[in-house]
């Protein structure tokens, strides 16, 4: 007799690992299946987690209740905020990993998870219930193993990343596989397009290893860590949960006696000989060649793609990165390439640091199915299965973070769909709400609509102007897509509500309706969100004078005195002005983190009133939802682009269907038109 499960997730990468995790904390009994217990989480790629945007979509992880950002903290070898000479909606924190300690710890925590199990098994195929009313004439109700076992559940959730027919290419070398050492996914993609999905290839790349012992250091420029603490997670870890080693001896400047052990990366340029090696061999390179079928990304190109496409530069950074504390081996990020060994070995030392390079794995691209993500409701359902959610890579998307973020996502969404096995009906959402009343952000409204819209469809889709999750997933599911998709901050048009420092203020409220938050996690939140407001009410009322005592503790700040009175607000607005002058003025009680947040607040207002706005004015086209029954194609009125897209995209809201390339707003009056008639 088959096993039955409510959720069953395929795949242990970042997506497998929060969609597993997500559906477990909502109550859930849960199984993740992966080919290698031992590759769970494994950073196939940069050991790195962050960088804007996506060090804002691992802060918004930590806000919903996942793990990534609080085993980044645990397991970083350095740290850095990036853009901290621009504006904070683009500032964003980035990690580099020690890239065994990593896996390990989150598979500690997978482990230790109540209501999860894991298990090492290749899925093969799914299981179908009959289902009339279902496009491709049946739902999801479990999976099948290579060893012919049943598994049965009430969702599936597919996070297969590059893993799905996938090969991995180096000069005329082609191997079956996802990742070196382990075998591709088999028979799924044949499943999938029986069932009328439409499939892709696109490819990913990957840079050489190196042995540290064989660079110059000398010839190469440092780029250290902060000198102050940073985190991911909104609770830094306990320093006794933190998982460091003796850094290894041969990577100069490690810093030992500052907040935490770092490890330096390394900066480095390639050359005019660097280029002439790879020209030379361009004919030998599989994505010139015709070997390679797949579109690459273009945010993360080839070495050999950067020279053919910005030839007119004299050379291009690269960063020499320690993959973790004990290891000799270091990344070479910005050489992603697949040429072939003796290429890449003339290459490389082509670059002084690396005249005497003793390469450990070459690089190598990975070609993989993937399913046009048009296909998937905004929740991360498969709109031809239901029961099916993907996430990850097989949505056609790149980076640990954006698959983690769809990860939560679609377990979250799995773990609601339908009751648990004997119809005892639908997993409770916890009671408690935001508490609107002391909110300091504008975006709490639409926090408490996404609340309000959750428990009465028991189905989670964050808005555009709530999360960057939520821009990345309306992306995915409204807009067409020929290359690996990457989030980017210039992708959010309300990126001064979504900054990394009030994910928290933004989303915790859900997790903790959800039950992937704690009741002291929600409060300790709720406690902060009223210290802003408060303190924020305090600097709009209190005036200043041009007081000796006032200004000494100014002068000692190293802040300009106040040479006539005037208001809290007008000094705190004043660009030279930091957030150490709120002690200096009186709040001197006040963390740290909710004194950053009050100035940014105060510097950045009329800013964040315009788009506070913006939101106000799209709302009603975002809320105004579209019965599944529209049948476009009879629509009067309708333009026929408009026409095609909209039945081939089927947006949940006439916001979404607003942003569909190829419908234009008169497509949208009529389509108004006829929602108000029926």
């Amino acid at each position: 007799m088959a096993e039955r499960w409510d959720v069953v997730v395929v795949g242990g990468g970042h997506a497998g690992c929060e969609a597993a995790l997500a559906a477990a904390r909502m109550g859930r009994r849960t199984l993740l299946l992966t080919g290698d217990l031992n590759s769970i989480a494994r950073l196939s790629c940069n050991p790195s987690m962050g960088g804007p945007a996506k060090g804002h979509l691992v802060r918004e992880i930590a806000a919903l209740g996942g793990a990534m950002a609080h085993v980044t903290d645990r397991t970083a070898i350095q740290v850095r905020l990036l853009n901290s000479g621009k504006g904070p909606a683009v500032q964003a924190l980035r990690a580099q990993l020690d890239k065994d300690l990593y896996p390990a710890t989150m598979r500690d925590v997978l482990s230790a998870q109540a209501g999860l199990e894991l298990r090492s098994a290749m899925v093969t195929g799914l299981l179908l219930d009959a289902d009339l009313e279902a496009p491709a004439g049946g739902r999801v109700a479990g999976v099948v193993t290579a060893n012919g076992e049943h598994v049965k559940a009430r969702s599936v959730v597919v996070t297969t990343g590059t893993f799905l027919n996938g090969r991995m290419i180096a000069g005329e070398r082609i191997t079956p596989g996802g990742r070196v050492g382990e075998a591709p996914a088999e028979g799924l993609s044949a499943q999938f397009a029986a069932a009328g999905l439409r499939l892709g290839r696109l490819k990913t790349g990957t840079p050489p290893r190196v042995e540290a012992r064989s660079i110059d250091f000398g010839r190469t420029q440092v780029q250290p860590g902060s000198r102050v603490p940073l985190w991911f997670s909104f609770e830094p870890p306990a320093a006794e949960t933190w998982r460091v080693d003796r850094p290894a001896p041969w990577f100069p400047e490690v810093v030992t006696d500052g907040w935490r052990v770092q490890m330096p990366c390394y900066l480095v340029r390639t050359n005019g000989a660097t280029h002439a090696a790879i020209r030379a061999n361009l004919h030998r390179a599989p994505m010139f060649n015709g070997l390679i079928e797949g579109t690459g990304p273009r945010y993360c190109p080839s070495i050999e793609d950067k020279i053919v496409r910005f030839a007119e530069k004299d050379a291009h950074p690269l960063f020499l990165e320690p993959e973790g504390f004990t290891t000799s081996s270091v990344y070479v990020q910005g050489a992603n390439t697949s040429l072939p060994e003796h290429v890449q070995d003339a290459m490389l030392r082509t670059i002084p640091a690396l005249a005497a390079v003793e390469v450990l794995r070459y690089g190598y691209a990975v070609e993989y199915d993937f399913v046009p993500p048009d296909q998937t409701t905004s929740w991360l359902e498969c709109k031809r299965l239901p029961g099916l959610f993907l996430a990850g890579q097989i949505n056609g998307t790149s980076g640990y973070e954006e698959a983690a973020g769809q990860g939560l996502i679609a377990g979250i969404n799995a773990a609601l769909a339908g009751g648990r096995p004997g119809g005892s009906g639908p997993v409770p959402l916890n009671g408690a709400r935001a508490n609107g009343a002391a909110a300091a952000l504008e975006t709490t409204s639409s926090t408490a609509a996404t609340l309000d819209r959750l428990t009465a469809s028991n189905r989670l889709v964050l808005p555009r102007d709530l999360a960057y999750i939520g821009v990345m997933t309306d992306d995915l599911t409204t807009t067409e897509h020929r290359e690996p998709y990457r989030l980017h901050t210039s992708r959010a048009e309300y990126r001064l509500l979504l900054r990394q420092d009030t994910a928290h203020f933004r989303l915790t409220p859900i997790g903790y309706r959800l039950g992937l938050i704690g009741r002291e996690v929600h409060e300790r939140t709720e406690r902060q969100r009223d210290q802003v407001a408060t303190v924020l009410k305090q600097v709009r009322s209190k005036g200043l004078g041009a007081a000796p005592e006032l200004n000494a503790r100014l002068r000692v700040a190293g802040l300009p005195p106040v040479t006539k009175s005037t208001m809290a607000l007008a000094y705190l607005r004043r660009p030279e002005v930091g957030a150490v002058a709120l002690a200096a003025l009186g709040w001197d009680d006040v963390p740290d983190e909710v004194a950053d947040h009050v100035l940014t607040e105060i510097k950045y207002e009329g800013f964040i009133a315009r788009q506070a706005q913006a939101v106000a004015r799209t709302r009603q086209l975002e809320h105004h939802r579209i019965p599944d029954r529209v049948d476009y194609q009879v629509l009067r009125g309708l333009r026929t682009e408009a026409q095609e897209k909209l039945s081939r995209f089927r947006p949940a809201t006439v916001g979404q269907a607003a942003r569909i390339a190829g419908v234009t707003p008169a497509d949208i009056s009529v389509l108004l038109v006829h929602l108000h008639a029926s």
